[in-house]
């Protein structure tokens, strides 16, 4: 998953869901796995990042592909995307009623969605 806004004309934007098909040393070559582009082809190249902490002695910077594993993510990042395989897993009481609204409207098929809740 993207976690960096590179091109919203490209839809390749925080949260965009890629599956990658080549690693090399300075750029990524990524399918979109959801959103409009789907099937898509993307080349990611590496981007440099600073910290946001100001506090620091000195200046870092570090070049890196902005991806993120993405086996789980939650509800809000969820928002405006469809699943085939759905698992919920909530052990905390749910922020409000759209969360769960949001949630309980990822999936494609009913069969395909387990939900996670801690017993009390």
């Amino acid at each position: 998953m993207l976690f960096r806004n590179l091109n919203s004309k490209e839809r390749l934007c925080n949260g965009t869901l890629l599956s990658i098909t080549g690693l090399h040393e300075d750029f990524t070559i990524a399918k979109i796995v959801l959103e409009c582009n789907r099937g898509d082809v993307v080349l990611l190249p590496r981007i440099e990042l600073t910290p946001s902490d100001v506090n620091l002695p000195f200046v870092l910077k570090r070049r890196q592909f902005p991806l993120i594993p993405a086996y789980a993510m939650t509800i809000n990042k969820s928002q405006g995307k469809t699943f085939d395989h759905v698992g919920i897993y909530h052990d905390e009481p749910i922020f409000s009623h759209e969360q769960i609204y949001v949630a309980l409207l990822r999936f494609r098929n009913p069969n395909h969605v387990k939900i996670y809740t801690k017993t009390s």
